[in-house]
């Protein structure tokens, strides 16, 4: 999320199709929470569904190929794994900006399963139709929206714009990037947050891996929603995020975009999830065996 110029978080469905979306299913909770939980994820899975397909179900078919003819197995990024749909091309992007590094991301190799933060693979994985190769530790933090956070944070980070990397906490505390690097560390006194000057600067890569695992613990879809502005379906771009906020909310990413000579857009989606698991693109639901 863009804390220096908002983020966008899509609002309105209308004249475009999905590529691939995936539907959510929830593992590893205890019975009684997994009955609360699977009740609410139901509802915020079927609204960020019927934002996206709506439209196209309704007036015309959406214009995919079918899943086989989409899939270059031997990619290994985004923009070499993924075919355009008969018709569409890729929307353009400018060298350094986030729609190229998105298409640029590293895979796993084709059919590699989502690992989860222990190791394990996740129960379902028929969700998803690829896997990103992004770091994910060993702690239980990196879910929905903190995968989100992570990629606009490693984009930044690789372009040197450390005064981009900044995120609110749930009680509005903006925890920035330029701070922890400098060696500020989060002190939280009930719902008190400041800075302490704990460490010496630290500009590593190992350290600005520390500070995103400080932001998944105290940020989520709730302080996401507060730094998002909404934006147009039918203008859909990489970045752009589909969020429904909430404990738990969920929240999916636009990773990549094609159009037609017709305007029409098309686009990929990815998430992670809860356990923390490694942040994928979705599967969409008519490419089912």
């Amino acid at each position: 999320m863009k804390i220096k110029g908002k983020s966008r978080r899509i609002n309105k469905a209308a004249g475009t199709a999905v590529i691939c979306l995936g539907i959510i299913l929830l593992t590893g909770c205890s019975s009684a929470e997994k009955k609360q939980l699977e009740k609410t994820q139901l509802e915020t899975t079927q609204n960020i569904t019927e934002i996206v397909t709506k439209t196209y179900s309704e007036s015309r078919p959406a214009p995919v190929q079918e899943a086989n003819t989409i899939i270059i197995e031997e990619g290994m990024c985004l923009e070499e794994r993924f075919q355009t749909p008969a018709g569409f091309r890729r929307t353009e992007s400018s060298a350094g900006s986030l729609s190229e590094f998105l298409r640029a991301y590293p895979l796993f190799p084709d059919k590699s399963p989502v690992l989860l933060y222990n190791g394990q693979e996740k129960e379902n994985q028929s969700a998803h139709a690829a896997v990103f190769q992004m770091n994910l530790s060993n702690l239980d933090r990196q879910q929905c929206a903190d995968s989100v956070m992570r990629m606009y944070g490693e984009y930044y980070w690789s372009q040197g714009q450390y005064e981009k990397i900044a995120f609110h906490f749930v009680n509005g505390f903006l925890c920035d990037y330029n701070s922890f690097r400098a060696g500020k560390r989060v002190k939280i006194d009930g719902n008190q947050t400041t800075w302490v000057k704990k460490a010496e600067p630290d500009d590593s890569w190992e350290s600005f891996q520390s500070y995103l695992d400080l932001v998944f613990a105290y940020a989520s879809t709730l302080s996401m929603k507060e730094e998002s502005q909404p934006a147009d379906l039918e203008q859909v771009q990489p970045g752009d995020v589909f969020l429904y906020s909430g404990s738990p909310g969920h929240v999916v990413m636009v990773v990549d975009t094609c159009e037609n000579d017709k305007g029409e857009r098309a686009f990929l989606l990815a998430q992670g999830y809860m356990p923390a698991q490694q942040f994928h693109v979705l599967n969409n639901p008519i490419h089912k065996e």
